[in-house]
């Protein structure tokens, strides 16, 4: 099951509950929300008052996804502000097993992820605590980035892992997620797509979710 998480760092804030709407009233299956501190990634975005407006303006899943230094210490508050996902970035703490742990503990699903250099064996040992494994096929930090090329590969190789031990983990793939990247992705084996630019920044966001369903649709993969 292929599906679609508009991830609002690309949307119009100025007309963010009718930007939510629009990506929601078309199918799409969650909304991702990219937290950044400065710190962990060169930029700054939102925090739990914003994670907070936006669960009271939608029924989707948020799909939070934690770019910062020290997330046990936001967790709690992400969690009370109405996420339903956390993911977390291996690269950013050093007690992975623990903070998984911690989120599992708070009745969230649960999500690790590795930037595009970051190899596999980082996150092996944990896949089978995780709802989620994000792979990120650009440098994290900014929307609107050029998809790398061989994150692809890394995507082949999780599914594989994932099978092998039968792991009942998602992969997710965010950045550079469009049209002419998601077969590639896809058919690597990835069932979640992160995709910012490509909706938000298209003139009818809600089409281009259509469009990106009917992709997959036409890969032999249904979404619901």
């Amino acid at each position: 099951m292929i599906r679609i998480a508009p991830s609002i760092l690309s949307a119009n804030f100025a007309a963010l509950g009718e930007e939510i709407r629009k990506v929601e009233e078309a199918g799409a299956h969650m909304l991702h929300v990219d937290v950044m501190d400065g710190h962990f990634v060169p930029n700054i975005t939102i925090g739990p008052p914003v994670v907070r407006s936006v669960r009271k303006t939608t029924r989707l899943p948020l799909d939070v996804h934690l770019m910062i230094s020290d997330p046990d210490k936001y967790i709690p508050a992400f969690i009370e502000a109405g996420s339903d996902m956390l993911t977390v970035h291996a690269e950013a703490t050093v007690h992975l097993d623990r903070t998984l742990n911690f989120i599992r503990s708070q009745n969230a699903g649960v999500g690790v992820s590795i930037n595009p250099a970051t190899p596999l064996s980082a996150v092996h040992h944990v896949l089978g605590l995780v709802d989620m494994l994000l792979i990120m096929s650009v440098n994290p930090g900014f929307g609107g980035q050029p998809f790398i090329p061989y994150t692809v590969n890394k995507i082949r190789q999780a599914r594989q892992i994932i099978e092998d031990h039968h792991y009942r983990c998602a992969i997710e793939v965010d950045g550079g997620i469009d049209i002419d990247t998601l077969p590639e992705v896809v058919q690597a084996g990835a069932e979640v797509l992160v995709a910012g630019s490509a909706i938000f920044h298209a003139p009818d966001p809600a089409r281009k979710v259509k469009e990106l369903l009917e992709i997959a649709a036409r890969l032999g993969y249904h979404s619901v």
